[in-house]
């Protein structure tokens, strides 16, 4: 590109050129054409609810070698399904399938995977509308169903 008009008449294309320019930017093309909202399984929420379909094991990222304990939830409010971890020493003991849990964003940076659990963006916090650190803690007892 060239320099920039200068002048009298070059408002309008000073104007013209900023607003082709910004299409170059990537944060304001994600919030202009709303593309987090359409790809985001949980929408604009900060929190959904859903259904446990099964326990599942995922291996963490180099150099660490543990198994990561994860729960593959069914959202209520559109039926997809996502991967969510379960803080919390031995905290998939107190899920079962079919219990109904809270799941909130895991707060990696820019909306991505925390940590070394590869591709999993959502924890769980509350297993049938009961607080699952209460519930670690030993506060309260899991209800019944």
């Amino acid at each position: 590109m060239g320099k920039k008009s200068r002048g009298l008449g070059a408002g309008k294309k000073l104007e013209r050129r900023r607003h082709k320019s910004r299409w170059k930017d990537k944060y304001y093309t994600r919030k202009t054409l709303r593309l987090k909202q359409k790809s985001d399984p949980l929408g604009k929420s900060s929190q959904a609810k859903g259904i446990i379909l099964e326990k599942v094991q995922l291996e963490a990222k180099q150099p660490n070698s543990a198994m990561r304990k994860c729960v593959r939830v069914q959202l209520v409010k559109n039926g997809k399904q996502i991967t969510a971890f379960c803080p919390g020493n031995e905290a998939t003991k107190l899920m079962d399938e079919h219990d109904e849990v809270l799941v909130e964003c895991i707060g990696g940076s820019m909306g991505k995977s925390k940590g070394d659990i590869p591709g999993v963006r959502w924890q769980v916090i509350k297993v049938n509308d009961q607080s699952l650190d209460a519930l670690l803690k030993g506060k309260i007892e899991k209800a019944r169903k």
